[in-house]
């Protein structure tokens, strides 16, 4: 089924004097310029498009791709306020409309806000809401502990910061485990900390456990190595000395360090870490 608001793969049904003609299923026949595309393409079988309502409120097809589709959240600016509501810029020729009964708070315009898009059936055209909590949260999370996931950054919490998470989910990252600097609606990739008995999810910023000191070990080895084999740097060090130069946690330092010490690869005393020759 074709779905309005996203970016698919349509069957080619004929090449035309200006058109590739795609089949859209229940939709119809959807036709793509031409110029649109590469002369390379234009026997293609089948071609990657955004399907959308167009200025006309008809459907059309389109190469361009878009800031975020129909079922995605981003963060995105409010270029005009009118009586219908505030516009987005998302790519597009037609603005994005946010209704003021889509309005969290009032937009305001030149800001830029998270915001879900969805397609409107009744009024023909892609929209967006930033009440964007009755979006999240909607199934049981499908998500393993240690899995990578992509995030978007929200909202800044007493206990640190909220995430979306693959478009689906609420996630938390903890303060005390955040050595680096996060603004809102930034896109990022994560692990999953923790799944908890309400369903709530705790997050990593960076890969738990072990799996992260291989490349950490060699980056602090390299790092010995330049600075001709010593470092005042040890695992004593303020957290955010340790993060401004290796760009992990106090944990993870302590960890790589453990296990280079552990293959005699360096000795660690009071005035710092030495490389073993």
């Amino acid at each position: 089924m074709v779905e309005i608001g996203r970016t698919q793969r349509l069957k080619v049904l004929r090449k035309e004097e200006e058109a590739l003609i795609l089949d859209g299923g229940d939709l119809g026949e959807l036709p793509l310029s031409l110029k649109e595309l590469p002369e390379a393409y234009h026997s293609a079988s089948k071609v990657e498009v955004f399907v959308y309502p167009d200025s006309a409120d008809s459907i059309a097809v389109t190469t361009q791709s878009p800031l975020a589709e129909a079922g995605q959240f981003a963060l995105l600016k409010v270029i005009k306020v009118s009586a219908y509501g505030a516009f987005l810029d998302w790519g597009m020729e037609r603005d994005l409309l946010v209704s003021f009964r889509d309005q969290q708070d009032e937009m305001v315009e030149g800001r830029s806000y998270i915001v879900y898009l969805y397609f409107d059936g009744e009024a023909h055209r892609v929209t967006a809401t930033s009440k964007i909590e009755r979006h999240l949260d909607e199934i049981p999370p499908p998500f393993c502990e240690g899995e990578q996931v992509n995030l978007l950054i929200a909202n800044r919490t007493d206990l640190g910061m909220n995430a979306i998470i693959n478009n689906t989910h609420w996630g938390v990252l903890y303060a005390d485990e955040m050595f680096e600097k996060l603004r809102y609606g930034q896109k990022t990739t994560g692990y999953i900390k923790k799944i908890r008995e309400d369903e709530k999810i705790d997050l990593y910023l960076h890969k738990p456990g072990y799996g992260l000191v291989d490349g950490l070990s060699q980056k602090i080895l390299d790092y010995l190595k330049k600075q001709g084999g010593s470092m005042e740097i040890t695992d004593k060090s303020p957290p955010e000395v340790i993060y401004n130069c290796f760009g992990v946690s106090k944990k993870k330092f302590k960890m790589a360090l453990g296990s280079l010490y552990k293959k005699r690869l360096v000795r660690l005393e009071k005035e710092g870490v030495f490389l073993v020759e």
